[in-house]
């Protein structure tokens, strides 16, 4: 509540002097386009934040809001618009903003469509295509899950947690995230994935699951687009891209998977929709520079990040985004605050903490790391 309190009272301030903006510009973001990043859209956020990670949600009518306020300041742009922009080729005089869904959830069918097209507003939906049209739940969110059920809400929860990872030989990540477990979950799942290659995350998750289930009911939430959904979204104006094969954290893999991943999405995207996939999102926002080398040579033109960090041989292809969520704009009352919204799209707050990724490659053969050789 201090840390909320304190929060709310430095943006009202940064936003009632005009500092949030000028700070905007220091950083050089006053240059670039407002890149906006969602993932799914549901009608109770409560009820849906008991189940999954509650950053990854928006309820229908938060939504609402934080886009009208932003439509008032920017002009929302298409995929292709932006492209066109950032390459200089279409001239726009007001500030532009692009909305982008990741992963692909069907709720942002369910949801957040209607809406856009109750406004006018163009988006996109970066999809990860080997969940499209199936009822499995996406790997981060069947982890986190299992880690709900099987360990949280236990008094020995960590203990028994950092236990089972030595059983199965999976060294724990650092003791502050593992004892976050009870209270913040969702920051032992964030240790566990970006020090774990996939193949280790999906050993995991077949060792918890022979201890626990997720219930049917509680997996259909967590559904993926089917084709169909995704070609009526299209044909409404929708801009398609790709979120990689599987949702694996690309800078955790090796050159091989890097590029099936990019090169099989776009594959199956353009094969599938009959268009060209120009874009791309990058799970988690993880990049490097052999990550940046894989994508460009899979043909992308455009590529999304979640932090402030650009390649300088392809700015194009690390062009930043902000995400936002249910509570990124409220206040410490939990009500809408346009001044800490203000703050969030001209990135007060990162400009503060700085980005936290090793962007650089040292791995010229995209040797995928070992878990026991974990880097932070």
């Amino acid at each position: 509540m201090v840390r909320r309190l304190f929060k709310t009272a430095m943006a009202w301030a940064l936003h009632r002097s005009g500092a949030d903006q000028f700070i905007g510009r220091m950083d050089g973001f006053r240059s670039m386009p407002l890149v906006l990043c969602y993932h799914r859209v549901v009608e109770d956020f409560a009820a849906s934040a008991r189940k999954t990670m509650p950053a990854m949600l928006i309820s229908t009518r938060t939504l609402e809001r934080q886009l009208d306020w932003i439509g008032r300041r920017f002009c929302f742009v298409s995929l292709e618009e932006l492209g066109s922009w950032l390459e200089g080729e279409k001239n726009i005089s007001r500030p532009v903003a692009a909305v982008i869904f990741d992963d692909g959830y069907r709720d942002v069918h369910t949801h957040a469509f209607p809406l856009l097209k109750r406004k006018g507003i163009p988006a996109a939906v970066s999809v990860v295509t080997d969940f499209i049209g199936t009822s499995e739940m996406q790997i981060y969110d069947r982890l986190y899950g299992l880690l709900l059920r099987r360990f949280v809400g236990r008094p020995s929860g960590a203990e028994d947690l950092g236990r089972l990872l030595a059983a199965v030989g999976i060294r724990r990540p650092a003791d502050a995230a593992l004892l976050s477990l009870t209270k913040e979950p969702h920051k032992t799942l964030s240790a566990l994935v970006r020090e774990l290659p996939q193949a280790e995350i999906l050993r995991l998750i077949k060792v918890l699951e022979a201890g626990v289930d997720i219930p049917e009911n509680d997996r259909l939430e967590f559904r993926s687009l089917d084709w169909a959904m995704l070609a009526e979204m299209h044909r409404a104006g929708i801009s398609i891209a790709s979120h990689t094969k599987s949702h694996a954290l690309l800078t955790n893999e090796s050159r091989q998977t890097v590029l099936e991943e990019v090169q099989g999405s776009r594959r199956e995207l353009e094969r599938r929709m009959g268009i060209e996939v120009k874009h791309i999102a990058y799970p988690d926002g993880h990049f490097n520079s052999a990550v940046i080398d894989a994508v460009a040579a899979s043909g992308y033109r455009f590529g999304y990040t979640t932090c402030s960090h650009r390649d300088s041989r392809y700015p194009l292809l690390t062009v930043p985004r902000t995400i936002l969520w249910e509570n990124a704009c409220m206040d410490f009352t939990g009500s809408f605050s346009p001044a800490i919204l203000s703050c969030q799209i001209h990135r007060v707050f990162d400009f503060a903490s700085g980005c936290r990724q090793p962007h650089a490659s040292n791995r010229a053969d995209y040797r995928r790391p070992r878990f026991v050789e974990i880097q932070s």
